[in-house]
């Protein structure tokens, strides 16, 4: 009766396992198409203010940042309704607290800098320094790649903790080197080594395990 009871219970244990795997594997397939998505928003974005910023205008056009948020989730609504469902767990809310997180914490910081440069609010309003302005390209990649990173450690995928190192580390210090408009071109290769290129390594690997896997079944 005991032994039946320990073989109940490793049983169980490995079922548990095997769940949290399966969850684990899903999660990190479904968040390919969603970091490409928004790697391609940020990089489309960038280059875009960067030119309307150098040739027409100069740095209002920043407030341009906040589109970002509508065609971003729309997007990002539209991959969740083709994709296949998983069960909310303790991972996926981890990961959806630490991207939360990073939205509120720069969009709302990007738009009040944005309305402070285009002259709509007064610079007193967070200090008297037009300092802030020469590091906040760093600060959001520094927060990019800690977000990057942070996703890396939880789903532990080394492709995305090191994009993530990658981009939040070089784009803090490579955006100090740059002024003005030229930041953007910063922003744009944080998107694609913190965002993009982690989407497409876990899309390309998935899809090279799928066909691997009809290859054996036939």
């Amino acid at each position: 009766m005991e032994e039946k009871k320990n073989l109940t219970a490793e049983r169980s244990l490995e079922i548990i396992r095997k769940s949290i795997e399966c969850s684990q594997r899903t999660i990190t397939q479904n968040s390919a198409l969603p970091l490409i998505w928004w790697g391609t928003c940020v990089l489309v974005l960038a280059l875009l203010i960067a030119y309307l910023w150098q040739n027409h205008g100069g740095a209002a056009w920043n407030l341009l940042w906040a589109a970002i948020w509508p065609i971003g989730y729309l997007g990002n609504w539209m991959i969740d309704k083709k994709r296949e469902a998983v069960p909310a767990t303790f991972v996926s809310k981890c990961i959806g607290y630490v991207w939360t997180t990073f939205g509120i914490f720069c969009g709302g910081t990007g738009m009040l800098l944005g309305l402070i440069g285009s002259g709509i609010l007064p610079l007193s309003l967070i200090m008297p320094s037009v300092f802030i302005f020469g590091c906040i390209t760093s600060v959001i990649s520094l927060c990019f790649g800690m977000g990057t990173t942070i996703t890396g450690f939880i789903i532990r995928n080394r492709v995305i903790l090191v994009c993530g190192l990658i981009a939040g580390i070089g784009g803090f210090f490579g955006a100090l080197h740059f002024p003005g408009h030229e930041q953007l071109y910063v922003m744009a290769a944080v998107a694609i080594t913190g965002l993009i290129v982690p989407g497409l390594v876990i899309h390309f690997s998935t899809k090279n395990k799928e066909d691997m896997s009809l290859c054996s079944n036939h």
